[in-house]
Order: structure tokens, then sequence, then C-alpha cells
């Protein structure tokens, strides 16, 4: 964002501060989630033990609404929220619905192929947000004109990795990934990641949970990671079935990063910069527990949509969504910079925290890495290399 721009957005907000205050407009946002989403369940491991709990981030966007409220008077807006649970067979009449009360925008919080139908049935006007999906099929051969990414691809998590491996000179790489589809597509980043700054990937296993003895070079850490020489262990188990075991198990003496160790995140709850210590604590107090990358991306959904409300300076939707992808656009993001989204496949520029489960020990992009024209924009696909025909 240059000099100009942004004293022009300063001096639009005093000017908008500074006006007699209208009557309240209502700006209504969707939440839009399915009823009994098994993402939300608890997911046990194989000995019952549950790993990887998720929360709907639906107190991110609360926690968003909750920050709008004080500019909102002052413009005379005010944005409600609404929570939609749909089920699978009833999502056209739930979106119909939807799409007929007029929403300036719905935030997605769906399974994969809810989204697909939801991009079928959303026409040129509904306004969409994805605050949970990473996959990076919605950012090239499947993106739509009308939706838009605030949670970060996978891309964007792999390359933040990768340029923090390079930046150390950990080039070498054994790449451990599980057998589950998340797994196999997280792994297709990693590759893409690992040749595009720079690093080998010296050898590819797969992990497999059985008790067969003829297979337990397959299960056992020591022997999956043996007879290689490498600087790294790059994991890739989106369940947690075996990752946790990898870090200190290792047959050489190696870092691991990827699904544990150093990981990749839209956020983390030990973020000690940039205002990031006063959004988890307001979090907190709302939710009573950790923010998280999700919730994060729920939260950043609303500020986007309340700094476009600012630039457009009109409770009018049309110009509200037409400043929102607006390359002039700047959206605190509470990460050091701020952000806007990509023209080509309407994905949030961010930057991307590296942390273990406890502390932040880096934010990409890693200094050293340059872009042409964005530095963000070395995290994940830029317009010359995206699949994304908008």
């Amino acid at each position: 964002m240059t000099f100009s721009s942004t004293i022009a957005r300063a001096l639009a907000l005093l000017l908008l501060l500074s006006a007699p205050l209208a009557a309240q407009e209502n700006l209504r946002i969707i939440y839009l989630g399915m009823a009994g989403d098994p993402y939300y369940e608890p997911q046990p491991g194989y000995t019952g033990l549950s790993l990887r709990d998720r929360h709907r981030p639906l107190e991110g966007v609360r926690l968003g609404l909750r920050d709008t409220r004080i500019m909102g008077r002052a413009l005379g807006l005010s944005f409600e929220l609404e929570e939609v649970m749909t089920e699978p067979a009833g999502l056209a009449g739930s979106f119909d619905a939807i799409k007929s009360s007029g929403p300036l925008a719905i935030l997605l919080d769906l399974p994969p192929e809810l989204m697909v139908e939801v991009a079928q049935l959303s026409g040129p006007n509904a306004l969409l947000l994805n605050i949970r999906d990473a996959s990076d099929r919605w950012r090239g051969e499947d993106c739509a004109p009308n939706l838009l990414h605030t949670m970060p691809s996978e891309a964007m998590l792999s390359d933040a990795l990768a340029q923090y491996l390079r930046a150390l000179n950990w080039r070498d790489v054994l790449l451990l990934r599980g057998s589950s589809d998340a797994d196999a597509e997280r792994t297709k980043a990693v590759r893409r990641s690992a040749a595009k700054f720079g690093l080998r990937i010296v050898d590819e296993r797969m992990f497999e949970l059985t008790n067969d003895p003829r297979r337990r070079d397959h299960n056992n850490i020591a022997l999956l990671t043996g007879g290689a020489r490498y600087d790294v262990v790059w994991l890739v188990d989106d369940v947690g079935d075996f990752g946790r075991f990898v870090p200190y198990a290792t047959q050489a003496p190696r870092p691991v990063v990827g699904s544990e160790g150093l990981v990749a995140h839209a956020w983390h709850w030990t973020f000690e910069r940039y205002g990031a210590p006063q959004l988890n604590q307001r979090f907190d107090r709302l939710a009573g527990r950790q923010m998280s990358s999700a919730d994060w991306a729920g939260w950043a959904a609303v500020k986007a949509l309340a700094e476009a409300s600012i630039q457009a300076g009109s409770a009018e939707p049309a110009r509200i969504r037409e400043a929102l992808v607006s390359p002039e656009l700047s959206v605190d993001l509470y990460k050091g910079v701020r952000g806007n989204f990509r023209s080509w496949s309407g994905q949030l520029r961010q930057p991307i925290v590296l942390a273990t489960s406890d502390a932040v020990l880096a934010v990409a992009p890693i200094t050293g890495f340059e872009h042409q024209t964005e530095t963000l924009d070395t995290l994940g696909q830029d317009g010359m290399t995206s699949d994304c025909r908008r």
C-alpha cells in the first residue's frame, strides 16, 4: 500500500467519523456451517486418544463483530451475524433462502463437497468468504469470481516452511507422510514448495498403522528414518496418528517440521508482536480458550468487511464488495503488515506464523525472499503461476 493511499484512507475515515451520525444501517453477515459436521467431532486415533479436536470459528467471527462496534456506530453501520446450520440434503433450500435475504457476505465453514455445491448455487451477486478450507483447489482450478479466502492455502503454509529451511541452509529433506487424502494433497504442496525454494527431497516415505511384522519398516520411526542423509524431517500427518512420535525418535538427530515440531499457521496463541497479545486476550475472554488459525480466519473476514465499508464510505453492499476486492484495501491483520485480496485467486495476502507448540520462532516471508511486485506473494501461487481464471 502506497503512502498516498494510506493518507487518502486516513482522510476518508476522518471525514466519516466527523460527519453527523446517519440512521443506523444493518449489514447482515451469514455464517454457513453444516449441522453435525464430522470435521468438528472428536478425532480419536487408533488407541482412542483424541488428538486433533477442532472448534467452529464462530467465536472468531463474533469477536470480529465486537471489534467493529465503535467504528460501526460512528459510521451509522451495524454488522449483524446470522448463524445458519444446514443439512447436506437441504443445502440448496438453505442457500436459496440466504440469497433471497440479501446478506452482505456469506462466511463458509463447509466440507469440500458442500463448497462445490455452494459455488454452483451462488450466482454472480453472492459474496462468499472461505474461512476454513486451505485446499489449493479453491485458489486454482476450482476458484470462483465471488469466492474469497481468509484462511491461507496449503501452498502458502508449505512455502513459509520452505523459506525458513532454505534460510537456515537445511536443504536436504526426508519427507514422511500419512496415507489419508488430506496427507496426499498436503504432500503435493510440500513437493512444489521444495522445488520452488531449492530444497531437495532425498526420499519420500509413507507411514502405515499395522501390526504386520513384515511391514514394521513402515511404522517403526527409527527404521522409517534410516538409510538416508538429510538435514530435516518434513512430516505430513493430518490426523496425528503417527507424527507425535517422530520428534526425538528419528535415527539421525534431526529437527522435525510440518505437522509436528515447527508448524506453519495462520495464527498462534503465543504470538507476542504487532498487537497480537491484545487480540489473543480479547479472544480468550470471549471464548475461554486459545485462538486458533480458524478463529483468526473468521475474525479476519469480518475485519476485512469492516475495512471495506470504511473505504467505500457507504452502506451499499455493491460498493462495499467493490472496495473489498480493490488493491487499495488495507486490513490490519495484527501480523506486522496490512493485507488485501489477490485479484487472481481471491486469497487474502498475509504473513504466515511459524511456531512450536508454545512459541513463535519466525514470521514468513523470511527476510531475503523477494518478489517483483509484492513480497507477500512469495507465499503461495502468484498471478503468473496460478491456475485460477476468475
